[in-house]
């Protein structure tokens, strides 16, 4: 489904993804991990069409099609999604009606059903039908804010979703809730980029299912199963590059 070919890209005139490659085929799990500043969600940025993120080599394929040079509206519609690091606020706008008015637009939806929808797949992420009025993410805490990208997610269903380190400034009963609805989305074929750089949401998620790559200093460097996890964990990422050369 999506192919990322030999990606060079720069922020502000900085190289940051030095020849990255990677490949996600239909329903699959991967999970990127790595350091801070290894260029992770420079990687997930990219991929959506974030405008700040130039391009300087390489191209981006969405079920064979080169997306590179596509707006993030056009790629969303294809049916790529990013749940984002560090959700904005967006004062004066009601979840409701955000809500209503994407399902109305890219799946076709009436409003009344929609209301009926998204209050009943929002329960299964702790908000009542009252938290639903207030303004998008504004007075949100950590965990409310990553449970409100996971109930977008569930309602659009996209064929790819980049989740941008969704365990960050999120409690422990968040964290248990939001890697449950993860794996019920992948469940229900929906291809899974997971981006972190510990392996605490990873914990709840089942190692058999997904696949490891680790990136350094802008590139891919290993590529392993899910049980690669704990090792990480265990030994950490210094010590996991020494090992295998990557530190050189």
């Amino acid at each position: 489904m999506l192919n990322v070919e030999n990606l060079k890209v720069a922020v502000g005139g900085k190289e940051i993804l030095k020849g990255v490659n990677i490949s996600v085929g239909d329903g699959e799990f991967h999970v990127i991990m790595g350091p801070n500043g290894s260029g992770k969600s420079t990687l997930a940025l990219t991929i959506v069409g974030h405008p700040r993120y130039e391009v300087r080599n390489g191209r981006i394929l969405f079920n064979g099609e080169d997306i590179t040079d596509l707006p993030p509206d056009e790629r969303a519609k294809r049916g790529i999604m990013l749940a984002f690091q560090h959700p904005e606020e967006v004062e004066g706008v009601r979840i409701m009606e955000f809500l209503q008015q994407v399902l109305a637009e890219v799946k076709g939806i009436d409003l009344a059903e929609a209301y009926d929808m998204i209050v009943e797949t929002a329960k299964g992420l702790w908000f009542k039908e009252e938290d639903l009025m207030r303004y998008v993410n504004v007075g949100f805490s950590g965990g409310e804010r990553k449970r409100f990208e996971i109930l977008q997610a569930l309602l659009l269903e996209p064929k790819l979703l980049i989740l941008d380190e969704p365990d960050s400034g999120v409690d422990v009963d968040s964290l248990s809730v939001i890697s449950r609805k993860i794996d019920e989305l992948h469940e229900k074929g929906t291809a899974i980029l997971l981006i972190t750089h510990y392996g605490r949401i990873l914990q709840h998620l089942d190692p058999s299912k997904f696949r490891v790559h680790v990136m350094k200093d802008g590139r891919i460097v290993l590529e392993r199963g899910g049980e690669f996890v704990k090792e990480i964990e265990e030994k950490g990422f210094q010590k996991i590059f020494e090992e295998c050369g990557c530190d050189e």
